[in-house]
């Protein structure tokens, strides 16, 4: 299994500078690459391949005044630009034929030098390497800090440099994971769990345990008011409103940092305790369009639904989804009794078939248990982990690298 472990770099000036050009540079052969494939297709031509696209864009252009920029960064930081292209593409066209999951994707767009994002990518082709001092040190760039937040489990594939919204940096590495060694640092257990997801409470457990919800967006409110007013104060172009810019996206990248935070430990908690977790399929699609939509976001669940998916993968756990129209809420988990529906203000209930006064988060996490079946089918059984997409948010308690990590 491929996970992504991503550490901050704290660059100096020059290293900003070398950053930046790489950014450009890589940015404008993505650009160049979907100009050739548009033009093609206007023409009714065959689209070029890679290898040509890759003579013209970067070899042959480097010759060129134009372009003779190019040869300031790393070829392969290029080549890997060319490649995110192509890959881009092929989702594209997968999308279009309906082969890909998901929802449909568009065609490839021009990149900006103002998109929020910007990244490069590495390949052990570049000879990048960590040094004995715990530097990244990156082809053209030079040793970048690091500030390491656990150790690396293994000798990484690659390593992503990205600039985000606020300003930061992060080196992102590809790491191959030992499934038999994941599957060891779990302990043993046979205990089965179904989990409520809501909003007064972020998750409700068939045991009775509640799990408040943080709520970071709403308890940060107050503050984004405040730098996104002053933003709109400012006049478009100048100076002052690119430093508020980045205050407003440093506030929301709190925000995002908080919940993310929460969602793992919460998670990696759950993961550990439990052999068997069932959840519900929720449509945060269709939440997000009702009154509760700023509340839904807030919450997080498709990220913390992504997170126990490929956590329960990687150790070995059972992850069972329920059907979203399964009436969870309205079946009396005592004697299955369904008592209809029930507005959203009533939090318990009386069965009345049965009698039994029901708190509603809870029965309906018994009954997402009972519906996934983990009672009879999971216990103690363990699953292989499979190969599953790399994961970015991977991060712990800081530290230093040392032994294996260093070298």
């Amino acid at each position: 299994m491929q996970l992504r472990y991503a550490f901050r770099l704290y660059p100096d000036a020059a290293q900003r500078a070398a950053l930046a050009r790489a950014f450009g540079c890589a940015r404008v052969v993505f650009n160049d690459t979907v100009r050739a494939r548009e033009d093609a297709r206007k023409a009714g031509q065959p689209f070029p391949t890679a290898g040509q696209l890759s003579r013209r864009l970067i070899t042959e252009a480097k010759r060129t005044a134009e372009r003779s920029w190019l040869g300031e960064v790393s070829a392969v930081v290029l080549q890997q630009s060319l490649r995110d292209a192509e890959t881009a593409y092929r989702n594209f066209f997968a999308s279009l034929k309906g082969t890909r999951k998901g929802p449909r994707t568009g065609p490839p767009r021009f990149k900006s030098r103002k998109d929020a994002r910007q990244s490069i990518r590495f390949t052990a082709n570049a000879r990048w390497n960590i040094t004995d001092q715990g530097r990244l040190s990156l082809p053209k760039i030079g040793a970048v800090k690091v500030k390491w937040s656990r150790t690396l489990p293994s000798t990484p594939t690659s390593v992503t440099v990205v600039k985000d919204a606020a300003g930061r940096f992060f080196a992102s590495f590809v790491i191959d994971t030992d499934p038999a060694a994941d599957a060891a640092r779990m302990p043993e257990t046979d205990r089965i769990i179904g989990i409520d997801l809501g909003l007064t409470h972020f998750a409700v457990l068939s045991d009775g345990t509640k799990i408040d919800s943080p709520r970071f967006l709403r308890r940060a409110e107050k503050k984004l008011k405040k730098t996104q007013k002053e933003l709109s104060r400012k006049q478009k172009g100048s100076k002052n409103r690119a430093k508020a810019r980045m205050k407003v996206a440093r506030a929301h990248a709190q925000v995002t940092d908080a919940r993310r935070e929460f969602h793992h430990q919460l998670s990696t908690r759950l993961i550990c305790e439990n052999q068997g977790i069932a959840v519900e399929d929720l449509s945060v699609a269709g939440l997000a369009r009702t009154r509760l939509a700023k509340s839904v976001h807030d919450a997080g669940w498709t990220q913390f639904i992504s997170m126990l998916t490929y956590k329960a993968q990687r150790y070995g756990r059972t992850l069972v989804t329920i059907g979203r129209f399964t009436p969870t809420s309205q079946t009396c988990s005592t004697c299955g009794v369904v008592d209809g529906p029930k507005p959203l203000h009533v939090r318990e209930w009386t069965c009345t078939s049965c009698g039994t006064v029901h708190d509603r988060d809870t029965n309906a996490a018994v009954n997402i248990k009972t519906a996934a079946g983990l009672a009879v089918t999971a216990c103690g059984a363990p699953i292989r982990p499979g190969a599953i997409p790399a994961q970015r948010e991977e991060t712990g308690s800081h530290g230093f690298p040392t032994g294996d990590r260093a070298a």
